[in-house]
């Protein structure tokens, strides 16, 4: 079955552009450096504790390079966020086996979500949860909370077409469907930000999965599995009195 086309719209229409726009490849590369040494300080201080001067001390270049290319720190922070969104999105957009049944699916995405941000991203998580969900998102400002939409947007897509297809209930609304997966992932997340305490990642996803399963599966579905198995062993058993000795 082929990937349907990513609807949601890259980083680079959520958040401010750039200053300067890379002209050269020395321009991009220079680019690319600064964002990755600001993932690494964002991640390792948090947003309040992070600054352009030590993402440039890190680089051996100068402050004014880094606002060469970005406004200020702001600016950088949520672009760093925005790619690694744009990371994870595509990871699960990628992989996702639309094929596959709606519960499969949803593993798949809750799995790839705990496995980025914690095998690969403890640090990001961290500012994300923290920094991002109270006084940071105010520093962030709106582009934060419009990263965060895109960033759901799979699982609401995996949703919508779950309960089109009349395997999830419809009478409960979609975003409240997205809190309902997305709330105990968070709590995960922040037990092992804070403890420091690791997860067994795809054991964690299938039994989370488990639990949510029964909360977001249409009623409807668990009577016809019983009737197909009522169907299924009484057809068994006419077969069986049928036969000959």
């Amino acid at each position: 079955m082929p990937r349907t086309p990513r609807s949601a719209p890259t980083s680079a229409s959520v958040l401010p552009a750039q200053r300067r726009a890379p002209v050269s490849a020395k321009s991009e590369q220079r680019v690319r450096d600064i964002l990755r040494v600001g993932r690494e300080v964002f991640a390792a201080l948090g947003y309040e504790r992070a600054t352009t001067t030590e993402i440039a001390q890190r680089l051996g270049i100068s402050e004014a390079t880094v606002f060469t290319y970005f406004r200020g720190k702001r600016e950088l922070c949520m672009r760093v966020i925005g790619d690694w969104y744009d990371e994870i999105i595509g990871a699960i957009e990628d992989g996702l086996p639309r094929e596959r049944p709606i519960r499969e699916q949803l593993e798949f995405i809750v799995h790839t979500h705990l496995r980025l941000f914690l095998i690969q991203g403890t640090g990001l998580c961290a500012l994300v949860l923290s920094e991002g969900r109270s006084k940071g998102q105010q520093e962030l400002g709106e582009g934060f909370v419009e990263l965060q939409r895109r960033y759901t947007q799979p699982l609401m897509d995996l949703l919508a077409r779950g309960q089109a297809s009349g395997e999830l209930r419809r009478d409960i609304p979609l975003r409240l469907l997205r809190s309902l997966v997305f709330g105990p992932m968070e709590h995960m997340l922040w037990e092992v930000v804070i403890t420091g305490r690791q997860i067994e990642v795809e054991q964690s996803a299938r039994d989370l999965v488990a639990l949510l399963w029964p909360a977001l599966q249409c009623p409807d579905q668990e009577l016809l599995k019983l009737r197909r198995t009522q169907e299924a062993m009484l057809h068994l058993l006419q077969g069986s009195l049928g036969s000959p000795d």
